[in-house]
């Protein structure tokens, strides 16, 4: 616990030292311009399909409907095939563009479905950032790191299948059994990830958590920060079918390293199987990017 604490405090102090420098570019998905759907298709021009939709939200708290992009095969429309889905989260001062911009997403999918090295699979990119209300909605902006850590308190984890996955398989020719959902993220990211899946036992075989936090600090408290309390409950009935792949990779200078050291003696512990991956580097984009490639040459 003292650890995991101390790790939170290095990782606050360095967010400030760094602000207002070009580093904070690296450790934050930060954008002070919001790239629009065509934006995205004249810089990237993508071989595939990039489509943006509005979902609408069922929490009690925050906004009532949120953005989300999704990435679907060249081939989507010229045939009547079910495709597997892998879900993508941002994390801290990102929202659904993160991972095309800053990450190379459409590039790196492009390039490895070129040389056959991954399946023809959707990708949905939601914003799942927590806004106190629609005001601050606006058109999904980027929030600042701070604000991030304070409003993470359970909303997006617990109405993340009814609101996304019921949308993406209400809209979009998808399988929709467990062996064919993927999800993934970074940061704080891929601490929702954590909580979703580990909610949702039955949902998702594949899960990528890259330079995870894994329990929410400071600790909020909101009609839904019940979930943080008995993760390992969750986890028991998760593991008891064990994903195929539940992967988890940090690198060596991130700040967050200790604390995923914490996550492995945690899992260890419990006897909950999983994939590690430790590079050199930091909380950055070359980092995220590299392990989303590995994890999407595994999938499905």
């Amino acid at each position: 616990m003292r650890r995991r604490t101390g790790t939170a405090l290095i990782f606050l102090a360095m967010t400030g030292i760094f602000c207002g420098c070009s580093v904070i570019n690296r450790i934050f998905t930060v954008d002070k311009e919001y790239l629009t759907l065509q934006a995205i298709d004249s810089l990237f021009r993508p071989s595939s399909s990039l489509q943006e939709f509005y979902y609408p939200c069922s929490a009690d708290i925050g906004p009532t409907r949120r953005r989300m992009l999704v990435y679907l095969p060249p081939d989507y429309y010229g045939n009547t095939e079910e495709y597997p889905v892998l879900y993508l989260l941002h994390g801290a001062r990102g929202n659904e563009t993160s991972w095309i911009k800053d990450g190379g997403l459409v590039e790196m999918l492009d390039t490895l479905r070129r040389k056959g090295e991954c399946r023809d699979f959707i990708v949905v990119l939601p914003n799942t950032n927590q806004y106190d209300d629609d005001a601050d909605y606006g058109l999904s902006r980027f929030k600042n790191a701070m604000e991030s850590f304070f409003e993470v308190n359970g909303a997006v984890e617990s109405s993340f299948v009814n609101d996304v996955v019921g949308f993406v398989e209400s809209n979009f020719r998808v399988r929709a059994d467990k062996s064919d959902r993927a999800i993934a993220g970074l940061s704080i990211g891929a601490l929702q990830c954590i909580y979703i899946s580990a909610l949702n036992p039955h949902m998702f075989d594949y899960v990528g958590l890259f330079s995870p936090l894994w329990q929410p600090w400071p600790p909020q408290k909101s009609p839904y920060s019940g979930i943080y309390r008995d993760l390992r409950s969750a986890q028991r009935e998760q593991f008891s079918d064990t994903p195929r792949i539940y992967s988890l990779a940090v690198g060596t200078a991130d700040p967050l390293y200790g604390h995923v050291e914490d996550y492995r003696h945690y899992l260890n512990k419990n006897g909950f199987c999983y994939i590690y991956e430790e590079s050199k580097g930091g909380h950055d984009w070359y980092n995220w990017s590299e392990y989303l490639e590995t994890f999407v040459k595994s999938l499905f």
